[in-house]
């Protein structure tokens, strides 16, 4: 359930966040909100740029005086004029929590999110515009995330700038790290139940962990073929198809061909 509405003390705050450059996380943690309520409350109200707490109050007022009913009359709600931007920065916000999850730096995180969530990229500029930061946070966070391959750097027409782009193979080149991660870890657990003794608790401990990553390393390494081969794609909707179970021989009699010829190389 959503929270009371801001008051002017806090839309005060809010002005005086943005002012300093703070961003919507650092504002909401002062005021004890929900991150999702300040970009909300920032959106339907002219944005970071253009928010000003005095018309955000009034606005408020106006959208509590008005009777329920008009919210649909003439789809002339700012509400509903906002709505877009409003779901999308939310969004933003969600999906922001969940990397963070994973580990990586809150800003870090933002920039990641943001860029993700652009059409052609975004220069350091516009990534200080839209998340409130400083230019050091932005240059911090974008070195961290260009450590980890998940972002690119290109260099505009013009020459002058950069703009940051996820690239296209992002996922598959998480996918690469992670089975290089996996064998580092096989390779250094295995290291140390020599270096503990195969028969010491600790020992023990290590090479059960040798043991995951070895597997972990060996499935992985054949790469996301199922979930993104046009093949294994092929299979389900056959399956889909039928509607029923089928056996293996039904299976291969509802494949063309070409598809069982690529399974077969699959295998």
């Amino acid at each position: 359930m959503p929270g009371p509405r801001l008051n002017r003390t806090e839309r005060e705050q809010v002005a005086a966040g943005l002012a300093a450059r703070l961003d919507y996380a650092e504002i909401a943690r002062r005021l004890g909100r929900p991150t999702s309520t300040v970009s909300r409350e920032v959106t339907r109200n002219g944005g970071p740029a253009g928010y000003d707490a005095d018309r955000a109050e009034a606005a408020a007022h106006e959208r509590a005086r008005r009777p329920r009913g008009a919210v649909h009359a003439a789809g002339a709600d700012d509400r509903t004029q906002d709505s877009p931007a409003a779901t999308r920065a939310a969004f933003l916000e969600e999906f922001t929590e969940h990397v963070v999850a994973t580990g990586v730096p809150r800003t870090a995180a933002r920039v990641l999110v943001w860029i993700h969530s652009s059409d052609h990229g975004l220069t350091a500029a516009d990534l200080g515009e839209e998340l409130r930061v400083s230019r050091a946070a932005v240059s911090n966070a974008v070195a961290y995330l260009d450590r980890l391959r998940v972002i690119r750097r290109e260099r505009e027409p013009s020459g002058r700038r950069e703009r940051y782009v996820v690239a296209d193979d992002v996922w598959a080149t998480s996918w690469r790290e992670n089975v290089e991660a996996n064998a580092r870890w096989a390779a250094t657990t295995s290291r140390g139940v020599a270096v503990l003794g195969p028969d010491t608790p600790a020992g023990i401990r290590l090479a059960r962990a040798a043991r995951f990553f070895s597997a972990l390393h060996e499935t992985m390494s054949s790469g996301p073929w199922p979930l993104a081969s046009g093949e294994a794609a092929a299979v389900l909707r056959a399956l889909a198809r039928a509607g029923v179970p089928m056996t293996a021989e039904q299976l291969r009699g509802a494949l063309t061909p070409e598809q069982r010829a690529a399974l077969r190389r699959r295998a």
